[in-house]
């Protein structure tokens, strides 16, 4: 089987372990930069090029950027009109990095959520706040990554401080409440196709209420219960995700999903629970892919 990794960097841990996977396993794998990638919009015989080469998969892994998004959507789309199966679909992509549509899709679904508010410029700060039942509280930029424009409100008056700073800078802003029995911990489930492959629980540093691990975190393999790993693999079937990283956390009333990620890192999962992701995406790759008979259409 012919794999394209769609990744801006050969030397990123996630990109290498995928591509030493599939040779593993006998496959010919290239890592193609997206952004260099162009493509021949042409009626029954679309394409996608790099450097005048016209490239021939029969799979694409994407690792899209958020900051990407767009553009490398639409060369994953293009693969996928070429008849070239995606580990993700370009639909699906696009659906979970927004990161207020994602909560309304999982809502709509029933899927476990913190209770949350959204607004853009209201000045109805104390409804936002009424909505999640006080402080303390949780508040988001909705643009946001890796904790960045994420804040703990501890009291009503800083709540009120933090909403009216963010409505500020012109920003959509999510409040969420805080689950305090989480005790700062999150845990990360590892979603290839219907299952789990592999899961973390993260834990805050001293003195820090988010879990994310370039900020101080430490994480170890977690057993999941059934229930946690049902409402797992429900979001990322919600999302239309085939890989995703599922973020849950753990609240007096059962699991409650904070983000579905579509291109999540394989470094820590690998490191901390010893499990062969990269190996599991790729199997799932084989399974779902007949050599020059893939099934995809592509989606609009």
């Amino acid at each position: 089987m012919k794999i394209g990794i769609l990744s801006r960097n050969s030397s990123l841990y996630s990109t290498k372990r995928l591509k030493e996977a599939a040779q593993e396993r006998g496959h010919l794998v290239r890592i193609v930069d997206y952004l260099r990638c162009y493509m021949n919009i042409t009626s029954r015989r679309p394409s996608v090029l790099y450097a005048g080469e016209s490239l021939k998969f029969d799979a694409v892994i994407p690792r899209i950027g958020a900051s990407h998004t767009f553009y490398g959507t639409a060369v994953v789309r293009q693969f996928e009109m070429m008849g070239v199966f995606p580990a993700n679909e370009s639909q699906a992509i696009t659906r979970s990095r927004d990161k207020l549509r994602s909560l309304q899709l999982l809502s709509r679904d029933g899927v476990g959520l913190p209770i949350t508010s959204f607004a853009h410029s209201t000045k109805d700060i104390e409804g936002l706040i009424n909505i999640v039942g006080g402080a303390p509280l949780i508040v988001k930029l909705l643009e946001g990554t890796q904790g960045i424009g994420v804040v703990l409100a501890e009291t009503k008056k800083a709540a009120e401080s933090v909403i009216a700073a963010f409505r500020g800078l012109n920003a959509n802003i999510l409040v969420q409440e805080f689950i305090k029995e989480a005790e700062g911990a999150d845990i990360r489930c590892f979603v290839v196709g219907s299952r789990v492959v592999a899961s973390m629980k993260r834990q805050a540093a001293p003195g820090e209420f988010r879990s994310n691990l370039h900020r101080g975190g430490s994480a170890e393999s977690v057993r999941l219960s059934p229930e946690e790993r049902a409402t797992a693999v429900r979001a990322a079937k919600t999302m239309g995700l085939n890989v995703a990283g599922v973020d849950i956390i753990r609240s007096a009333h059962g699991p409650l999903v904070l983000e579905v990620n579509s291109s999540p890192g394989l470094e820590g999962i690998e490191k901390f629970t010893e499990r062969d992701v990269a190996g599991s995406i790729i199997e799932f790759l084989e399974k779902k892919v007949q050599i020059g008979k893939t099934k995809t259409k592509g989606s609009g």
